[in-house]
């Protein structure tokens, strides 16, 4: 299975998950990209890993949706309803392949709501590892 997630800075929400589902299902070929790359990877991102340990599967950096093939992935999970328009903009073919999470962004957000953030990703992470 072949899994890409997307958000938009690829700093926090798509690390996160790509990182939960690398521990959960290592046999599985897991990304994950930003619309707009931050550049770096949140260090709320990096503690709430440790604490599950997960934080080695954590990339170094963020990375690009331009970067990505889409074609190559069975499915494509957007965190965002809008993010979905710029996948089918890119690959139309790949409709059938996006699961939208609906999961708010935690840039401007205070520490106790990325927390929460985090623990709605793992809980999606876990019922897309068990489903599939």
């Amino acid at each position: 299975m072949k899994v890409l997630f997307v958000c938009w800075g690829n700093a926090y929400r798509s690390p996160v998950a790509e990182a939960l589902m690398k521990k959960f299902k290592p046999e599985w070929k897991v990304d994950s990209a930003g619309i707009n790359p931050a550049g770096f990877i949140s260090d709320l991102a990096k503690q709430f890993l440790a604490e599950e340990n997960a934080e080695k599967y954590l990339k170094a950096y963020c990375e690009s949706l331009e970067e990505k093939n889409l074609n190559e992935y069975d499915i494509i999970v957007v965190m965002e309803e809008r993010f979905k328009r710029i996948i089918l903009d890119r690959c139309p073919k790949c409709a059938s392949r996006i699961v939208v999470w609906n999961v708010e962004d935690p840039y401007f957000l205070p520490k106790s709501h990325a927390r929460r953030i985090f623990m709605q990703i793992k809980e999606k992470v876990l019922e897309l590892a068990g489903s599939s």
